[in-house]
């Protein structure tokens, strides 16, 4: 009993594996090339916040030290 619940457990395991195909959005961004803005935009604003964090961690330093 317990080997065909393995067996039974292990197959559904592997069932899923297959329905892991190429999705459509994958697809669509790399056909039209959006994914290339997406990455750019999320670039810009991830370098704008560190920027922001660096510049507010000098001015907090300049005030410790006063």
């Amino acid at each position: 009993m317990k080997k065909f619940l393995n067996l039974l457990l292990l197959t559904l395991l592997s069932l899923t594996t297959f329905a892991q195909g190429e999705s459509g959005t994958n697809d669509f961004f790399k056909s039209n090339l959006k994914i290339y803005v997406v990455v750019a935009v999320l670039t810009i604003i991830l370098s704008c916040i560190f920027i922001f964090l660096f510049s507010l961690e000098r001015r907090l330093k300049k005030l410790e030290e006063k």
